[in-house]
This record gives C-alpha cells, structure tokens and sequence, in this order.
C-alpha cells in the first residue's frame, strides 16, 4: 500500500525542485491558461517585462485586443504540438529580436490544461548569421570561381561553403559537406591536423600557408599547398575561416627527383673534383718543370698518341667549333675515314645526319656546363647504320671523345624485344629477375595482373613493390630455387592499387653460357578467384553444421523453458506470500536468463547478424523522410508507419534527427544496389520483467522508432563491435566508425537504449526505443498487469511437447477459457474437424513431427478458411515463416512467452473483426 503522506510530500519536492529549475532558466518563461491569460512567468521574465501575472499576453506584450497572429501558444492549443515564431522589438537602442517556443501543458491524462510559451533573446545571434550570411555570399561567389580547392568554415571548424573542386576531392556534392567537419570527411589523422590548422587561425587572427598530405575518398595522397585565412565581422572579431588549397604534387615529385639529382651530381663533382686536383697537381709540378722538360713532353706526346692509337674503342677529340683535332686508328678502322681526311673536317661534313641531331646538342651541352654525357647513336658509314654509345668528356681545347660499337649488342636487344612481344601476348604474368632479385623484364601481361609499367619496376627489388614484408613462403622460394634450379607454390602479392591477390608462382634458375647462375624467369597465374571460393564454400559448410546444431538445441530448450515461464504467472497468483514470491522472482530471472540466452544462440543459428524539450518524435521523422527521398538514389523506397497516437517524449530534436540520419546512412550504404528502408514508430509500456531482461530499460512508456533496411546485413562476428569507437567495415575514406558509437551515446544521454537485429543478404533492422513523458507509473503499472479473460471460449492448444500443452491449457483455463490439445498436425485436424463450429482460436507450434506446423495449418484452412490461428516457435520468426503460413496467421508468439503476453494475443485476435 503506498504512504499517501509520503507521496504528498515527494510531490511537493518535486515541484519545489521543478520550479526552481525553471526560475534559474536563463531564457523568459511564461504559462497561459486557455484564455491566453498570465498565471506565471519565471525571474527573467519579472526581470524583462515586470511582474504581469493575472494580465492578457496579447495586451501587455503586443498592445492587442486579439490573440496576435501566428502565436505559438495559440497554435500549440490547436493541434497539441510544439510551435516557434519570431518578433522583434524596437526601443531607443535598437531592434531586439525574439524566439517565441509554444507547447502544450497537458494533465495526468493527456489533456491540454494551459500553454507554456520560452521567450529567448536572438538578437546576437541574428547579427552573426546576417555577417556569416554576407560573408558567405560575397566569399561563395569568389570560391566558384576560384579554380584551386576552396571552402569556407565557421569557428568550430564546420563547413559552410565549399566549392566544386573540394567536393569532387571527397567525392561528394557541395551541398552534402556543408555543416560537416574534417573528421567527417578525412581519416582522423588528418583530420585532426586541419582542425589544429584552423584553431590556430582563429586564435591567433594571422593568416597561415603550409605544405601538407591529403587523402582522397579512394585513398589516393597529394601533396596541397594550404593558406588559411580568418574572417572577421564588422566589429572585428573572428567568425570563422576560408582556405585555399593548391595541388602541388607534381611540384614535390620534380623537387624530389631533383634533389636525387642534385646529391648523385654532388658525388659525381666530388669525384671529378678529386680527380681534377690530383690532375692540377700533376699540372703544377709539370708546370715547374717546363722548361726543363720541353724534350720530356714530346716524348710523352709521342707516348700519348701511341696509347690512343692502341686503344681499342674509337677515339677521337673536337675542338670548340666542332671540328675533328685527333682520329684514332679503331675510328679509321670502323668508318674506313682516314685520319688524313678526318682531321680538321667538322662534325657535318664528315656525319651531316646529326644536324640538328642529339648528338650535336649534347656535346655543346658538355662544352657549355663542362661536364660529361653519356648517350647512344646512331652512325652513317657508307651504306652500314653503326651505333655507338658516346662517353663525351671536356678537355681544355674542346671534347675528348670514346666511343663503343654496341651495334651488335643492338641487334641482340631488338631480337629480345621482338621475343618479348610474343611474350606479352600471355595471360600469365612473366617476369625476369637478376641473381640479386632486381627486375630485368616484365611483360604485359604482369602489368595487367599488378597495375605498375615496365617503366616503374624495372630495377627494382620482389620487396620494393610486391610484398609488404618478407613472407616464409618468399624466403623459402629464394633458397630452393638456387639449390634445385626450380620451385613451385603459392605466394601472396600486392598491386599497385594495394589489393593483396595470391598467384601460383613456377620460378625456373637461367644459366649463362658458361654454366654459372645468370637470372631467374617467374611466371605467376592469379588464383585469388580460386582461393576465394574455396574458403567461402569450407566458411558455408563449417556456419552451415553449426548453424542445424544449435537450431535444433534452442528448439528444445525452448520447449522446456516454456511451459516453465507460463508456469510462473500461475504460481505466484497461488502463493502469494513472501517467501515463495522471493524463490519465484529468482525462478523467473533464471528461466528469463536461459531465455535470453537461447535467443543469442538462434541470432547465430539464424546467420543473423541541447536542451531537453517535450517534442513528438512524428516531425522527426517527417523530416529524414523527406530528406532520404531528395538525396538518397532513386533506387531506394523509403516507406513510413507513423500512428497519430505516439506519446510525447523529452528530447534534443537536433540530436535525435542526427541519430536517425546515422542510421539511415547506414542503411543506405548497405544497399548500393537499391532497396527499401522502413521507418516506423509505435509506443510501447515497459514492465518489470522485461525491464529485468535489457540493464538500460526501466518500467515506464517508451516510444519505440524502428529504422530496417533490405540490405546486405551485418556479420555475425562482427555485430558486437558496431557499436565499438572507429570501428567501421566501410572501405577507406568512406567511414568514420562514430556513426554509431555517436547514435548509442545520445540514445542513452536521453534515458533510452538501442537493440539491433540483422540478417546477411536480408537486412538489418535497429530498434530506438526512448522513454515518454513521464506518468503516473503505479496506475500504468495497475492497469498493465490486468490480464483479459476469457467468456468462455474454445481453444485449441497444439504441440508435441506435454508440458507446453499442460501448462498453456491450466493457463487458460484459469483465466476463463476453455481447451482442447493435441499433439501432433494429423491429431490437430481431426480434433478441428469434430468441432470446427466451436473452435474461436487455434494456437498451432511451427515444429512438431508427423506433421509441421505449415501444412497443418494448410489442412485446417481448407476445412475452415476464416479459421483463426496463433502460430508459435523457438526456431523462428513471423518474417521468417514459410509458405502459405505467413499469409494466413493472425498473430505469432516466440518461444519461451509469458502468460501474459498469451492471454493478450488470444485475446486481440478474438477481438478483431
């Protein structure tokens, strides 16, 4: 029995505690009775306005003799939802703007009793929007025209412009990043980076240029030059930032390839310097000695010129202008140009095809910057096309030059590359590796299966691009195929684009012509396919066993637990004393446990994987709704079921949209191809044993929003973690993992929970459940656990296990039904049969043997198609039922079910019409 006394006096508590909450509320308050009369306002409001309790709103605020038009109060008396407008004030010192929120204030039963209406000072932020407006229009219309990457940001570094450029970086419409964030956007890394960027901006008012990474939604790194400015209002005071962005990556990748040339040229000057002093010292020592030696140097000279006639590669030198000074023996040889008739003759005269040639341009490139080149070329002489590879050398009178014959050589290579042609005609991947495991040749059909040219890994070690590290498999290919000449197996690789892909790879040793190791040929053939396949057939067969074991194992233990539970509602009206309730409170919470218990057992058997204001969760949904179907594919069917009746809840509108936009986003991602996402509301009343069931429910009303999709579903092994921080399954730069981690915390922060049911390849549904304004719990409670009763009526009880049918039977029976039972299908239609008349409800198990649930079903409706039938199970689920079953029941229980939730199914599907 409650303590009247004690209850009075929470009550005033409470209201003692409400009203100075409301008194310290820094916004105006005012209640109106139904005439639109005063009957309170808090502090602020006595502060503002003086004290005009008792007096008409319309007059005092406004000078009317009307309600004002338009008025919150007035609207929120009409239709009983929550309603804003805006007015403005002009006194000596400028205009004052006002939000004016209505809401209805309604009794214990539902009933609007009077009007409470918040009255918030707008004006700075009416300002800030006009400044963030004309900033945003005047700096949009330059972004657009801007052809670098350019945005627009306010002070908590959201976006509020950006142009195509940006969008097209991310992937996205311009319009879908405003009001987002970098760590929306970007990975959080970055992220993180760019907000620090822009704080510092902010904080400092100083414009900022740095050189930084940025990574495109399909994973792709530049390199951005980055100046961020701030952007100040008319009184001077920051209110954001704007960006930006220059695409330098070329710029990065020439000065990379030119320090690389710069710090080879430094090797290379530090060895020619070297060279050189040790030749001026040699110089300054001869020098001294000129004059004596002057018989010494021509007996050099001769020796000099004997030297570079033994020589066996041409040699021959030119001055300044390109003319022949000196013209060995090998050159005379080559050419059949003698000496005579070379020297003093210029390049052209001799060669005129290299006119204009590569040849003449780099050997004034070596007169010019006096370092050496090293080139290939190709020779007229007489009707024979010779080439050479040129070492062009300066010297103090011009050009110093060697050349090779390589014409030979020549021939060899354009052999191999015809040989190579045919080799790139192959599907496999063919490539040619030297003993050190540098790449030597890579035909086309490599560069199909990894992405990269010829041109990019040529040269290059198996590690530089083709394993992220040394894999055993790799290390033990390397030895057997020095030791045995060959070796076969499989290897797992990695293009160009990352993808990790497995080739079955025949390394066979190359031997020179001398016997000794020379190079290793390795052709690879793709089995990435293959290997797929097999591991998911051995994954479907492995989930397929486990899947009938523990479908088979949670039938019967639902067979057991249920008449257990059904029992327990019958046993503590039959002894109600302490004692035995205490020992059947513990039965309950452990029958409840093991109940729980087996549904995550049929989950997996299954595969399936601001400020608080009293609102209705209806516009919400309205709104998402309106804007899946403005901004979602075309392919996607948003469907609604929204009842007129919903209880109001307490709430952030704003947090809650922002709850179902991740949820809707999700759903949406999961159905690339299209499909149909169901957003529907109901109310629900939670009692005690369900509230012991879920830790973060308590006994009360809840409102229940549901978000489903047809979807691809959620993995079983993973369905745990979706809820974990940065945890996501979408590809990279395409998720965050705080959609719903985000979604949990604000459903919890408003005193709610969050359940998720998803099948793969079937969908996922996650139910939102949020508590409603609160009530008299006790008298919802009182009302709750009256249980209908029966007039009378016949009922048919069907299943295999006896002690479902006992204790279903001593259920109804008890509460004022009467029962026939049978255990099986074939029973069940004869008992039908000789009593079709007086049957109301047949209550039918989907699992049973001789006969199943669906085809007995089947047999009686042909007797009796109006006949009225519960379906119940511990396997399945009414979307799940087969066949003709789920067209023609009229209501379905899982397996284990209280007496309550019985009585009340029979009794609503006898109720209907």
């Amino acid at each position: 029995m409650i303590d009247k006394d004690k209850t009075k006096e929470q009550l005033e508590k409470e209201k003692a505690r409400t009203e100075a909450i409301i008194a310290a509320i820094g916004d105006g308050i005012i209640i109106q009775d139904a005439d639109f009369k005063i009957i309170y306002q808090n502090r602020v409001q006595n502060e503002l306005c003086g004290d005009r309790i008792g007096e008409f709103c319309y007059k005092v605020y406004e000078g009317r003799d009307s309600i004002c038009e338009g008025c919150p109060v007035e609207l929120s008396f009409r239709d009983g939802k929550v309603h804003r407008a805006e007015r403005s004030l002009t006194t000596e010192s400028g205009v004052t703007y006002f939000e004016l929120t209505g809401s209805p204030l309604r009794d214990t039963e539902g009933k609007i009793i009077a009007g409470v209406e918040v009255i918030r000072d707008i004006t700075e932020r009416k300002r800030i929007e006009a400044e963030l407006l004309k900033s945003y229009r005047q700096q949009n219309a330059i972004l657009n025209n801007i052809p670098d990457i350019a945005w627009l940001k306010d002070k908590e570094s959201r976006f509020i412009a950006v142009n195509r450029p940006f969008a097209d970086a991310c992937g996205m419409n311009p319009e879908e990043l405003v009001g987002r964030t970098d760590l929306d956007i970007w990975q959080q890394e970055l992220a993180q980076r760019y907000r620090a960027d822009d704080m510092e901006v902010i904080a400092t008012g100083r414009r900022k240029q740095v050189e930084e990474p940025m990574v495109d939604n399909e994973g792709k790194k530049t390199w951005i030059e980055t100046i961020k400015t701030p952007i100040y209002d008319n009184k001077g005071e920051v209110i954001g930032t704007t960006g930006v962005a220059r695409d330098i990556t070329e710029r990065k990748l020439i000065e990379e390839k030119l320090q690389r040339a710069h710090n080879e040229l430094e090797i290379r000057v530090r060895e020619r310097t070297a060279e050189l002093e040790e030749v001026n010292k040699a110089i300054q020592e001869w020098t001294s000695e000129l004059e004596k030696a002057n018989e010494a140097l021509l007996e050099n000279e001769a020796r000099y010129r004997e030297l570079a006639e033994s020589v066996g590669e041409v040699f021959y030198a030119l001055d300044r202008d390109l003319r022949y000074t000196y013209w060995n023996n090998a050159s005379e040889a080559l050419t059949g140009i003698s000496a005579k008739d070379a020297v003093g003759k210029s390049l052209f005269e001799l060669f005129p095809e290299l006119r204009g040639s590569k040849a003449e341009k780099l050997y004034k490139e070596v007169l010019k910057t006096q370092q050496p080149q090293h080139f290939v070329n190709k020779y007229r002489a007489g009707n024979k096309n010779l080439f050479f590879e040129i070492n062009a050398y300066p010297s103090k009178f011009g050009i110093s030059i060697i050349a090779k014959d390589i014409t030979e050589r020549r021939r060899a290579e354009e052999t191999i590359q015809e040989q190579a042609a045919l080799l790139d005609k192959a599907h496999d991947a063919i490539a040619v590796y030297d003993m050190e495991h540098r790449l030597i040749y890579w035909n086309k059909g490599a560069q199909r299966l990894y992405g990269w040219t010829a041109e990019e890994v040529t040269g290059k070690s198996h590690n530089e691009f083709l394993y992220m590290e040394d894999s055993p498999q790799f290390i033990e290919a390397k030895k057997r195929v020095v030791e045995e000449g060959e070796w076969t197996g499989e290897l797992h690789h990695v293009t160009k684009e990352g993808k990790e892909i497995i080739v079955e790879s025949r390394w066979t040793l190359v031997h020179d012509s001398k016997g000794k190791p020379k190079s290793i040929l390795a052709i690879n053939t793709d089995i990435t396919a293959k290997k797929n396949l097999e591991t998911q057939l051995l994954r479907a067969q492995r989930l397929e066993s486990i899947g009938t074991l523990a479908s088979g194992i949670t039938h019967d233990i639902n067979n057991v637990l249920s008449p257990i539970m059904m029992s327990l509602q019958l046993l503590q009206e039959k002894f109600p004393d302490d004692e035995s309730r205490k020992l059947l409170d513990i039965l309950e919470r452990s029958t409840q446990r093991g109940a729980d218990l087996v549904k995550q057992v049929q989950s997996f058997a299954r595969g399936v994987k601001g400020e608080r204001i009293a609102l209705q969760v209806t516009s919400i949904m309205s709104e998402i709704r309106q804007i899946i179907k403005e901004t979602f594919p075309k392919s996607i069917e948003v469907r609604t079921d929204v009842p007129g009746d919903l209880w109001t809840i307490s709430g952030d509108a704003t947090q809650l949209h922002q709850v179902m936009m991740n949820l809707c986003v999700n759903a949406r991602d999961a159905m690339p191809g299209g499909g149909i996402i169901c957003i529907c509301a109901e109310n629900l009343f939670i009692d005690e044993n369900y509230a012991r069931m879920n830790i973060d429910a308590k006994i009360g009303r809840y409102v229940v929003i549901t978000v489903s999709d047809t979807g691809s579903g959620i993995p079983h092994e993973i369905i745990d973690r979706i809820f974990d921080p940065f945890f996501t399954t979408k590809g990279q730069g395409k998720g965050t993992g705080l959609g719903l981690p985000t979604a949990l915390a604000i459903v919890k922060s408003h005193g709610g929970f969050i359940n998720v049911y998803s099948e793969v390849n079937r969908g996922t549904t996650f139910k939102v459940y949020l508590p409603a304004v609160k009530a008299n719990i006790a008298q919802e409670v009182e009302e709750h656990i009256k249980l209908p009763a029966g007039q009378g009526e016949l009922i048919l009880v069907v299943d295999d296990e006896t002690q479902i049918r006992e204790i279903a039977s001593l259920t109804l029976e008890t509460h004022g039904y009467a029962v026939l039972t049978a255990n099986d299908g074939a029973e069940a239609i004869a008992v039908y049969k000789q009593n079709k008349d007086k049957i109301k409800v047949v209550l039918m198990d989907m699992m049973m043997p001789v006969m199943e649930g669906a085809a007995s079903i089947r047999a009686i409706r042909r007797v009796n198609p109006e006949v009225k039938i519960i379906a119940f199970s511990g396997l399945t689920e009414r979307n799940r039922l087969a066949g003709v079953a789920i067209n023609h029941i009229h209501a379905f229980l899982s397996k284990p079910f209280t007496s309550e939730r019985l009585l009340k199914t029979i009794y609503e599907v006898i109720s209907a019409k």
